[in-house]
Formats: C-alpha cells, sequence, structure tokens
C-alpha cells in the first residue's frame, strides 16, 4: 500500500530533523547568552542595574534555561563544568534579586530581620527554587573542595571580588580564577602590606571563610608566627604577587589584619 505523501515526510523529519534538535538542545557550556548580557551591563565591576531592569526578559529567560537543567544531566559533567555552572547561576540569580528590588543602595536592604536578602527563594536549581544561601553553603562549600570559589561569587557589593563582564567557563577556568585573585590584590581596599610597620592587611572575606583554603593550600614550610587559617591564605595569596612580596610574606614576621568591607551596592 503506497503511504500518502504527508506521512513520508513525517518519517523522513524524525529521522533526519530530530537527532539536529537534540543537538541544537545541547547546554552551552560557553554561556554566550549569559556572557552577552554581563558584556552589555558590567564594566569594570560595576553593574548597570537600571537597563536590566528596564528589560529583564534576556536575563530571566537565561536564568530560567538553567533552572531546567537536570540533576542527572549535570551529573554527567565534570567537575570544572559543574564549578562553571553554579558560579554563573549564584551570580545570575544575585543580579536577579538586586533588579527585582532596585533601586537599593545595599543588597543588605533586601528582606527583613528574620530573612535576609540570602534568604530569599531566587534560585532555580534542579527544578527547585533555593536560596543564595543554600547554594553557597549547602552546594559550593560542601559539596566542593574549591575554596577560589570566594573569588568568584558576587553578593553585589563594592566589596566582592569584581564581577566579571564574562560568564565562567569550564575551558577558562583557572585562568579566570587566577585573574579574579590579581585583580583583587591590585585594589588597596582589598589588599596591602606595610612592610615597613610589619603589616599585611586583607579583605575580610579570607577572615570569614579562610578555613576553606586550608585544605589546598596549608604551606610545608615558612609563614611562622601565623594561624593555621592565615598560613593557608597568605600562602595562596604569595602565588600571585612579585618576588620581593612573596619572601616578606613567607618570613611570617607581621601582623594579620583584615579591613572593612564594602558594602554599598556594586553598580554603574
Amino acid at each position: 500500500m503506497k503511504r500518502p505523501l504527508h506521512t513520508l515526510f513525517f518519517i523522513l523529519s524524525v529521522i533526519f530533523i530530530c537527532p539536529r534538535l537534540t543537538h541544537a538542545a545541547e547546554f552551552d557550556h560557553n554561556y554566550s547568552a549569559f556572557s552577552a548580557t554581563l558584556h552589555s551591563h558590567v564594566e569594570n565591576g560595576m553593574v548597570d542595574y537600571q537597563s536590566i531592569k528596564t528589560t529583564p526578559i534576556e536575563l530571566n529567560n537565561i536564568l530560567k534555561n538553567w533552572g531546567k537543567v537536570s540533576k542527572n544531566e549535570f551529573n554527567t559533567w565534570n567537575e570544572q563544568q559543574q564549578l562553571a555552572f553554579l558560579f554563573n547561576l549564584y551570580n545570575g540569580a544575585t543580579i536577579k534579586l538586586i533588579v527585582e528590588h532596585y533601586p537599593v543602595d545595599s543588597i543588605k536592604d533586601i528582606g527583613g530581620f528574620f530573612k535576609g536578602p540570602w534568604d530569599q527563594d531566587i534560585v532555580q536549581l534542579f527544578g527547585e527554587i533555593i536560596t543564595l544561601d543554600h547554594l553557597e553553603h549547602q552546594i559550593l562549600r560542601k559539596q566542593y573542595d574549591e575554596p577560589r570559589l570566594h573569588l568568584a561569587l558576587v553578593c553585589a557589593a563594592k566589596g566582592c571580588p569584581p564581577l566579571r563582564s564574562e560568564a565562567y567557563t569550564a575551558e577558562s577556568f583557572d585562568t579566570q580564577l587566577d585573574d579574579q585573585i590579581k585583580q583583587l590584590l591590585k585594589n588597596q581596599l582589598k589588599f596591602k602590606i606595610d612592610q615597613t610597620n610589619k603589616k599585611v592587611y586583607l579583605s575580610p572575606i579570607f577572615k570569614w571563610y579562610g578555613d576553606d583554603f586550608i585544605a589546598k593550600y596549608s604551606p610545608t614550610a615558612g609563614f611562622d608566627d601565623l594561624s593555621t587559617r592565615d598560613k593557608a591564605v597568605i600562602n595562596y595569596i604569595s602565588k600571585h604577587l612579585p618576588k620581593n612580596e612573596k619572601l616578606f610574606l613567607r618570613t611570617g614576621s607581621y601582623t594579620v589584619k583584615h579591613l572593612s568591607y564594602d558594602w554599598s551596592l556594586n553598580k554603574q
């Protein structure tokens, strides 16, 4: 029996077109759309929240699509792919949180006494809605041994590491994180060495989360008279400093101080 032409066309479309659609739907680990959004709205770590608020659909669609990623699919990715995804998700959700409450002078203005900004249900992950705190402390810090996450997650404050004008990717993962610490160390409001008075000033990020660096970055020698936490943090930092500063830090003959944190919004 002859098949109608429309039936033959349907069969051929299933054979030839559907595989292409499946391929097209594969997750974009280059994060092209998110990078384009960041490039358009972020400059030198400062964000144009007003322009995003005017046309939020672009960011909302990106986050919505990420929220469709299943746990099973996520588990097939390598660790750097997983971390890049979660870093981008945290930063994208933080931008969304600010945009939804903009104008504000600080992220700390969002929420109330019992439910602050990091306790808001804002992150779409594996078909659920979770908080930024849950993503950072229950997933990233508990499930991964990667203390450099504290250089990647940006809490919309000037005291944070700078928000990049590009997404994190597995391909550029280490290069991007190396650049993050280099940018932080260039900022005297976040890091400073006073060799004359034998003092080293660190961002309070390394006070709050310095223990996360101990397992990976504790030195085998040097950095005498420092706490276990400070030894690990300064050993990590020293790898990204000039030789003379690196040698000074290894002596440990100085006092570690922590700078104040600027919670004002990182807005343009």
